[in-house]
């Protein structure tokens, strides 16, 4: 995602401008928040923010806030995109209006639901008819503030009552168990002979409802929060004399409408949603194993992985899901250096190897991008921080200067610059990461052997990637690194640039430097480096990255960040008289050990290194009434703590779980909730050391190679095999054209790369048909999945949209089918 915001209303006060950021929340839980942008009412953010959503969602929205110093930040506005529509705009950048936000437009969260009428025989002999309205339970209510302290109102209302009743105050939880009954008396007109019609005593149950709203009781004087409702009519009861169901909760129906929709401005934004249904691993093994030795055919033009590549939009696209596969299965250095010498037999000049955006070079950024993450930052991070917060000017284009800059200090200042970044870069060889080494060390080979005139190839063979698509575009931008939090302001971001012009120049080893700068004063600044010693440094520098068999020096390790951040924690009761209460620290989680701070930047105030963590699970809300916990187990005890969103819970969790994961002494059984008040809450078992009672999630060993799912990746694959079905027929034909006819090709034909037709039409045959049985299983599986759970289940609670498109898409394929 990431975008900009135009017209906001403007601030009352005389400078009309404000301070606004944007808020990502799946429902109401907030999972990303901008940067503020200063004084503007039209804020530009382009921020990019990619998450694993880990729980069932009914909206994606996005909230902008004006920051306030004194009070609370105000909402402006939001846009909420339901989960079914988020296909519709798929990839797109599209502009939103932003809405009015109000509690009634604030609901999220479903309620289970029980009616019964039954009959009654009064003293007097008439008989009346009483309702029982039991409400259950609800699932998933909003946290507002910080706190939810629901209840609940049950009304009966018909044209000529309203009668209400009220639930009790459950505390502290958004999942409250009610389990309480309500009784209406309603009376049926006996008949209408008599001439009761003119009485109004005596009602139609089918104009009768039944309202239910949940409210969060708010301590404070300005009233409780509405929280949703539904309703439910009495005509539900015609059938059977007892109803039972799930409800979504719903807004209220009265929301204020009356604001002209066009006063609050609007978004832009580009949002990629995916969602596989992932099948276990055997239905995959056809389709993965026809991908996985793609390696190995002959010519690699014919497998099924070049195929994709062949017949996807966008390269980009096929290379995603295909690296990881590979990588998971260890696969993907024989399979690049398959596709990257096929393209370098292909190429004529050697000044254009591997310029172009093909399928090779994606696959290889995209292996940089996810092996060499960790690399980036150790070798960068230092360098662009101090950058950031030095702030030096280094302007040096005359035209640009500001008064009272000098041009020879400026230059001074970013040759400085350069060469911090340059000597970071050319002295972190040793730290690179093998599976890039080993690719580099296959480009290398095939471009010496292809073009074995040029001296230099093998050298620009490998730059090509590590300086101009590894290096430079993080020096560019490095927030689209997490190398910073945000974007960096426009004077350092003028800053990063001609450093990352200068570095990417460096890093080319092209012969005539100051020729190659559209820019006379680039030229000129360029001089400094003109010196033997840079290109002997990147010569060095590209010979250790790419040569085969390094050493690996795991003695010299530096300790390497890998997370850190502000979570809450539970005292551990290492004291023996002490309150166990909960305290905010700074959390820092290196691949030596897992510490927290007072806040950042001071001494730890309590270290666990990683071979005592034994397990890292989810720890059951119940245990202290608070969302999104988690514990890290060690020898002695369990550290509890408590992260900002479920998005950041899953974050902690996954790379704590990855870094210990080869420790000895791993538990394979935990406690999934607290040990309180002498026993623990989840068996009940009342020594504080007694073995687990639920078995440890699995994790994944330690290595990139693991962090992926191949189930899902393949998943992946199918899906935009499936997409392109008719490209792939296209290309069918186009085999069976090439093999017999040999003359110039149709148009329609040339785009595809087919070297061999017989063996291409053969693979494509295996790829259809693998294809066409996974989407059969996933028709089957769709068809299952709506006819065992029915509407109003808890897996498809009443108002659930995308139950009711599915059940429309069944009615109408069930007459085209015919």
């Amino acid at each position: 995602m990431g975008g900009e915001a135009k017209n906001l209303p403007s601030y009352p006060g005389p400078s009309k401008m404000r301070d606004c950021y944007c808020t990502v929340n799946l429902d109401q839980e907030e999972v990303f928040r901008t940067k503020i942008v200063e004084k503007s009412l039209c804020p530009f953010y382009g921020e990019d923010f990619y998450c694993e959503i880990p729980r069932s969602f009914r909206h994606l929205s996005f909230y902008i806030f004006d920051r306030d110093v004194f009070r609370r930040d105000s909402i402006i506005g939001k846009v909420a995109i339901q989960k079914e529509d988020l296909q519709k705009y798929h990839n797109r950048d599209t502009w939103f209006q932003l809405q009015h936000v109000d509690a009634d437009s604030e609901v999220q969260g479903k309620v289970h639901l029980e009616l019964r009428l039954s009959e009654v025989i009064t003293d007097t002999g008439v008989v009346c008819h009483k309702l029982a309205t039991r409400i259950v339970e609800c699932q998933g209510l909003p946290i507002v503030n910080g706190q939810c302290d629901p209840y609940a109102t049950v009304t009966l209302a018909g044209p000529f009552r309203s009668e209400a009743k009220k639930t009790k105050v459950k505390r502290k939880t958004n999942n409250p168990q009610f389990d309480e009954v309500f009784y209406f008396e309603v009376t049926r007109p006996c008949s209408y002979s008599k001439k009761s019609h003119f009485d109004f005593e005596e009602e139609d149950v089918d104009k009768l409802e039944i309202r239910v709203d949940l409210w969060n009781a708010s301590n404070l004087k300005f009233g409780d929060e509405f929280l949703g409702e539904l309703r439910i009519p009495l005509k539900v009861l015609r059938q059977s004399s007892s109803y039972e169901a799930w409800y979504f909760l719903q807004p209220r129906d009265n929301g204020s409408k009356s604001l002209k929709p066009d006063d609050l401005g609007s978004l832009r934004l580009n949002v990629v949603y995916t969602e596989d249904h992932v099948f276990s691993s055997d239905y995959y093994r056809p389709l993965r194993d026809l991908l996985l030795k793609s390696a190995d055919v002959e010519p690699v033009s014919a497998s099924a992985a070049h195929i994709l590549g062949e017949v996807c939009r966008e390269k980009q696209e096929a290379a995603v899901p295909l690296v990881r596969l590979f990588l998971h299965y260890g696969r993907v250095v024989p399979f690049i250096s398959a596709i990257a010498s096929a393209e370098v037999t292909r190429t004529q000049d050697p000044n254009t190897i591997f310029r172009g955006n093909s399928l090779a070079s994606k696959c290889i950024d995209e292996t940089m991008k996810l092996a060499g993450m960790h690399y980036l930052h150790v070798t960068l991070k230092p360098a662009i921080e101090e950058i950031c917060q030095s702030h030096k000017s280094c302007e040096i284009d005359p035209v640009k200067l500001k008064d009272g800059e000098n041009l020879e200090n400026n230059m001074e200042n970013l040759r400085q610059y350069v060469d911090r970044v340059f000597h970071a870069i050319t002295e972190s060889g040793v730290s690179c990461p093998t599976v890039m080494c080993d690719i580099f060390f296959s480009l290398r080979e095939a471009a010496a052997k292809r073009f074995q005139d040029d001296p230099d190839v093998r050298y620009t063979a490998v730059s090509s990637f590590i300086f101009l698509r590894f290096f430079a575009p993080a020096i560019l931008s490095p927030n689209l690194f997490q190398l910073t939090p945000h974007h960096t302001d426009p004077q350092t971001s003028r800053t990063l640039t001609l450093i990352s012009k200068t570095v990417q120049t460096l890093g080319s080893l092209s012969k005539s430097k100051s020729a190659s700068f559209k820019e006379s004063y680039m030229a000129t600044f360029y001089e400094f480096f003109n010196e033997q010693k840079y290109a002997d440094a990147v010569k060095n520098f590209l010979d250790l990255i790419s040569s085969s068999g390094r050493r690996d020096p795991k003695s010299v390790e530096q300790p390497i960040l890998l997370k850190e951040g502000f979570m809450i924690k539970r005292a551990q009761g290492r004291k023996r008289f002490g309150m166990k209460n909960f305290k905010k620290r700074w959390f820092r989680l290196t691949n030596h050990d897992f510490t927290y701070h007072k806040s950042k930047g001071d001494q730890p105030l309590y270290s666990i290194s990683i071979e005592n963590i034994l397990a890292v699970e989810k720890l059951e809300e119940e245990s202290f009434k608070m969302k999104n916990m988690f514990q890290v187990i060690q020898p002695e005890r369990a550290l509890y703590i408590q992260a900002n969103n479920c998005v950041e819970a899953k974050d902690w969790i996954d790379i704590l779980t990855k870094v210990s994961q080869c420790n000895q002494k791993r538990l394979t059984v935990y406690h999934p909730s607290a040990y309180l008040g002498g026993h623990w809450l989840c068996c009940r078992a009342s020594s504080d050391s007694a073995p687990g009672c639920s078995p440890c999630t699995s994790g994944l060993p330690a290595n990139i190679q693991l962090d992926i799912d191949g189930d899902r990746e393949t998943e992946r694959i199918y899906s935009l095999f499936n997409s392109y079905m008719s490209k792939l027929e296209k290309m069918q034909e186009a085999c069976g054209s090439k093999s017999v006819y040999d003359g110039p090709e149709q148009e329609e034909y040339s785009t595809f790369v087919i070297d061999d037709p017989q063996e291409t039409y053969k693979t494509l045959k295996q790829v259809i048909a693998g294809v066409g049985a996974l989407e059969q299983e996933h028709a089957q599986y769709k068809r299952d999945k709506f006819k065992k759970t029915r509407y109003g289940s808890q897996e498809h609670p009443i108002g659930d949209k995308s139950f009711q498109s599915y059940i429309r898409q069944q009615s109408e394929t069930s007459t085209h089918s015919i």
